[in-house]
């Protein structure tokens, strides 16, 4: 949904980041550098992709903020939580993403950065073991529901103190254990809200308190991890009823970014598919959080769900009916934040011939999240003065699990150059234009 018109992007964003890991550094570090022009935000599609507008002779190929009135660079100002005190400039140097001399430019600004206590209940990350936390006068930790309010008064405080026009909220923080949706609990706000205030810390996770706090301070929130946080029913309701957007969930980066742009080759291709076997190595700290098996099936359940939505087996039975799907991630420290994946791909042709695809991707993780966090971020903040509230499902193309209602039987859209028409349409519909791309 949307208003008749997009409110200008006047005056500072914050951008509030759960988590001053790895992610978190590289997108502060690269966005203070890139405004001093001494880096360039590359893989950011808010600072370099060109929509088509128009047809024939009105035809024009536009960056976003030339057809949207996106927040600047230079009005951003950050701030984040963690369960480690240590500053932005401290926390970069320490995730060895960057190098010293990309780091030294911004070192004033970063060391400013100090993160607020976290929310944190660590048997949902036990590998994590931070001093960083809230906890009450008492020194005993807080309810769900205390959790939530101490949150709102954190974003209460920093965009004051910022001197804020607007607030982001993005989870940029560890995968947590996996949480089952439950009905009784997750379908409405009021049973949400009656669980938080009964401390009922089996459904009710951190990262819900995130996202209750910034809706109900009118933050966008945007959950970066494969979490059970606002795909729930009681988040979309508290979401319409303070008009602000979510999205989510999982950024998405290396292997999924290639599984959503290569799976399209095969059905467009109508090749039939045997197997698809994913594994990765890693060694950061969400590395060290997923080597929990708790942890990994949260993040199993992510990486699963892309591809049955492009190669379907109710539309071509022959082809996609019986394919094999694993995915694996493993703990390997001296890889550090550079990933590495390998995808085995079984694919059979002409009178069932079978044939092989090897895809090796040496990525560097945080690289690439970075630029996904900028455009989430600016998008995110767009949609908000744009009116629309909810799921947005524009910003599919960034994430990995796409965010869909599963209680009407929604589909996600996993599709990767279906997602990117998705997202061409919402731009030219804010800033004025026709949405005239048809989604095949």
């Amino acid at each position: 949904m949307k208003s008749a018109e997009v409110k200008p992007a006047s005056g500072k964003l914050g951008i509030l980041i759960v988590g001053n890991g790895a992610v978190a550094t590289t997108l502060m570090t690269g966005v203070l550098m890139a405004r001093k022009g001494l880096a360039k935000p590359i893989g950011s599609m808010t600072q370099y992709d060109k929509i088509r507008v128009g047809k024939g002779a009105e035809k024009q190929y536009l960056k976003y903020a030339d057809i949207v009135p996106l927040a600047a660079l230079d009005s951003i100002v950050f701030g984040c939580w963690d369960v480690y005190p240590q500053n932005a400039y401290q926390a970069a140097v320490y995730a060895e993403v960057l190098k010293r001399e990309d780091i030294e430019p911004v070192r004033d600004e970063l060391e400013q950065i100090v993160p607020m206590k976290a929310a944190f209940d660590k048997d949902f990350a036990k590998r994590l073991d931070g001093s960083n936390v809230k906890l009450q006068s008492g020194g005993e930790t807080p309810s769900r529901w205390q959790m939530a309010e101490m949150l709102r008064e954190d974003i209460r405080s920093f965009k004051q103190e910022k001197g804020c026009d607007r607030v982001v909220v993005l989870w940029a923080a560890s995968t947590e254990i996996y949480v089952p949706i439950d009905e009784q609990v997750h379908y409405t706000l009021q049973a949400l809200e009656e669980a938080m205030k009964a401390d009922d810390r089996q459904h009710v996770a951190p990262s819900m308190c995130y996202a209750y706090a910034a809706l109900k301070e009118g933050c966008p929130f945007i959950m970066g991890a494969p979490n059970t946080t606002v795909d729930i029913p009681a988040m979309w309701e508290l979401a319409e009823q303070t008009r602000m957007p979510i999205a989510g969930k999982d950024f998405k980066t290396g292997q999924t970014l290639v599984k959503s742009g290569f799976a399209p080759i095969i059905s467009t291709r109508c090749l039939g598919l045997s197997g698809w076997f994913s594994t990765n190595i890693l060694g950061n700290r969400d590395g060290l959080v997923l080597d929990v098996p708790e942890n990994f099936r949260t993040k199993e359940v992510s990486k699963l769900s892309t591809l049955e939505t492009i190669l379907k087996a109710d539309e071509q039975p022959e082809l996609y009916s019986e394919y094999y799907h694993k995915v694996r991630i493993n703990y390997y420290p001296p890889r550090n934040d550079n990933k590495e994946s390998w995808d085995n791909i079984d694919i059979y042709g002409w009178m069932n011939y079978p044939m092989q695809v090897k895809i090796n991707f040496l990525c560097r993780d945080s690289i690439l999240a970075a630029p996904v966090c900028l455009d989430l971020c600016l998008l995110m903040d767009l949609a908000a003065r744009a009116g629309r509230f909810g799921i947005q499902r524009f910003l599919s193309f960034f994430l990995k699990s796409p965010m869909h209602d599963y209680t009407q039987g929604e589909e996600a859209v996993n599709h990767l150059y279906q997602q990117h028409t998705m997202l061409k349409n919402a731009i030219r519909e804010m800033g004025g234009y026709e949405p005239d791309e048809e989604i095949d």
